[in-house]
């Protein structure tokens, strides 16, 4: 049966995914900036409190995904970090100069990540070419990559995603970027066999008093009192779907 991961930013969330039937949580922080490596506080508290798998994102900074050698030292203590707390995978990826997989630092997540499965992330749509990462990080022996098909939505990039999917001896293709309840089937109906999702409804704040005119963000623009959390009623109703759909299949 297809699997659906969901992307969430905060421990709360990942336990509202986990009640409401998520099969597996991707731990970020940062969602302005499209997902960041969480604080160990954050990862302590979901390997105490969440009993789904939690694959925490390890990103040191928001842009592209080529990395400075302090980045990278960076990163690797965190992978090293979230080893040994005991996480079962990691989500992670890298790009070289010329946009293609960084393998000389893959090879080294690789090795330190050990018996966790690895998640080959989003990088992956910002790639030069499609084929050849998917070649290469089957030679790396990556558990699965996070994609939208190199389009801005993955229901934009079906095709590639489909494509990769028939073609993928090795790694899981799991669709990523604007998989929401509406489109739901139109994934499963492309035979995706993992899907990642936010599922997120905008929530607001708890504070009864809202100073006005001062915004912790570049943007000034941006309303500080209210935030996108995990909707537990859209996760449950994408769960029904897809297991609805196993049956009918089935």
């Amino acid at each position: 049966m297809t699997k659906l991961e969901i992307c969430c930013y905060g421990v709360d969330c990942a336990l509202a995914a986990e009640y409401a039937g998520a099969d597996r949580i991707e731990l970020c922080a940062a969602p302005k900036e499209g997902g960041l490596t969480p604080s160990a506080g954050s990862l302590r508290l979901a390997r105490e409190q969440v009993m789904i798998p939690v694959h925490p994102i390890v990103r040191p900074r928001g842009g592209d995904f080529c990395y400075s050698a302090t980045e990278f030292a960076a990163m690797k203590s965190d992978v090293a970090m979230i080893r040994e707390l005991g996480f079962p995978g990691v989500v992670i990826g890298m790009l070289d100069e010329d946009a293609h997989i960084d393998m000389v630092k893959m090879r080294q997540i690789m090795t330190l990540c050990g018996d966790m499965a690895v998640t080959f992330h989003r990088a992956f749509d910002l790639c030069h070419s499609p084929k050849r990462a998917l070649r290469e990080l089957t030679e790396l022996g990556v558990a699965r990559i996070l994609t939208s098909g190199q389009q801005q939505s993955a229901e934009s990039g079906l095709a590639l995603l489909r494509e990769l999917t028939d073609s993928s001896e090795g790694p899981m293709i799991m669709a990523g970027a604007g998989v929401r309840l509406s489109n739901l089937q139109k994934f499963l109906d492309a035979g995706i066999k993992e899907l990642h999702s936010s599922a997120s409804r905008l929530v607001a704040s708890p504070m009864r008093y809202r100073k006005a005119g001062v915004s912790m963000c570049s943007d000034a623009e941006t309303d500080e009192f209210s935030r996108y959390c995990v909707d537990g009623d859209v996760v449950e109703a994408m769960k029904g779907i897809i297991t609805m759909n196993a049956v009918h299949v089935a």
